[in-house]
C-alpha cells in the first residue's frame, strides 16, 4: 500500500470514530508498522488533516482541509457511484451542464461524456477521458489547481458569464444548516457561486460523509442547490430538496 492509499484510509477510519490510538489504526491497517503509521500521521498533521493528542491518540481536524483528488478518489466509491447514476438521470437530451471539479464530480463526467448533452466544465479530469467523448465538451479556462484537478480564478469567472446552463452539477466540501456549502478554497467558493447564478437549476452531489461539516469558506445557501446523496437527513431536508 502506498503513502496516500494508507493516508487516505487514516483518514476514514478516523471519519467514523472521534479518535482512535495508533494501535487501533494498527489493527485496521495490518501489515503496516507502527513506525510508519507514524510517519504517515506526522504528515497528515503537516498538511492540516488530523491532529496528534498526548498519549498516541489522533483525530481529524474539525476544520476540513482540502484533500488531494486522488486520495478523495478512493473514499465512499459505492456512494459517489449512487450520486452520479442519480444525477445522469436529472439530464435531457441536448441539455447544456455544466460539471464542477472534485471526486464525484468526476465520476458523473465519465458517465456524462456518452450522452448527447453539451458539458462545459472546469475539471481537468476531462482530459483523461475525453477521446471516448461523444457529448460535445467546452473546457472553462483558468488557474489549475492540479492538487483538486480544478480550473479557478477570474478568467473562469469571466468565461462563466457566456452561458446559460439547463442544469449545473456542483461538488463541496461539508454542508451545514449553519454555514451552507463550503469549500476550503476562495476561488473555488466564487466560482460555484457564479455558476448557480448563470443556471436554471442547481445540484449539490455530496455524500453523507460531508453532512453537518463545514469547511473554512462559504460557497452558497442551501436552499440554492438540490442535493443528490446516498442518504437523506431530516435537518437538511427542512432546508433543502434532497434527492437519494
Amino acid at each position: 500500500m502506498i503513502p496516500y492509499e494508507r493516508q487516505a484510509k487514516i483518514v476514514q477510519l478516523l471519519e467514523s470514530n472521534t479518535l482512535l490510538k495508533i494501535e487501533d489504526l494498527k489493527e485496521n491497517l495490518p501489515g503496516v508498522s507502527i513506525s510508519t503509521l507514524r510517519r504517515d500521521l506526522k504528515e497528515l498533521e503537516k498538511e492540516n488533516r488530523v491532529q496528534l493528542l498526548t498519549g498516541g491518540a489522533v483525530k481529524l481536524n474539525l476544520s476540513i482541509s482540502e484533500l488531494p483528488i486522488q486520495m478523495k478518489s478512493t473514499f465512499y466509491v459505492e456512494e459517489k457511484n449512487h450520486i452520479a447514476d442519480l444525477a445522469v438521470a436529472q439530464v435531457n437530451d441536448e441539455d447544456m451542464i455544466y460539471i464542477d471539479s472534485g471526486s464525484t464530480c468526476t465520476i458523473l463526467l465519465e458517465k456524462m461524456i456518452h450522452k448527447n448533452v453539451h458539458i462545459v466544465t472546469s475539471n481537468t479530469s476531462i482530459f483523461n477521458v475525453f477521446s471516448q467523448a461523444t457529448a460535445r465538451i467546452t473546457v472553462l479556462g483558468g488557474e489549475y489547481n492540479p492538487a483538486i484537478s480544478s480550473l479557478s480564478g477570474n478568467l473562469t469567472e469571466m468565461n462563466i458569464g457566456h452561458f446559460i446552463f439547463d442544469r449545473v452539477f456542483l461538488g463541496g466540501n461539508g454542508i451545514d444548516v449553519t454555514y451552507g456549502v463550503t469549500t476550503p478554497d476562495l476561488k473555488e467558493a466564487v466560482k460555484k457561486s457564479t455558476i448557480i447564478k448563470h443556471a436554471k437549476q442547481s445540484f449539490l452531489l455530496c455524500d453523507s460523509s460531508k453532512f453537518h461539516q463545514v469547511a473554512n469558506v462559504k460557497s452558497f445557501d442551501l436552499d440554492a442547490v438540490t442535493l443528490i446523496s446516498d442518504k437523506s437527513d431530516d435537518q437538511l431536508e427542512e432546508q433543502m430538496t434532497v434527492l437519494v
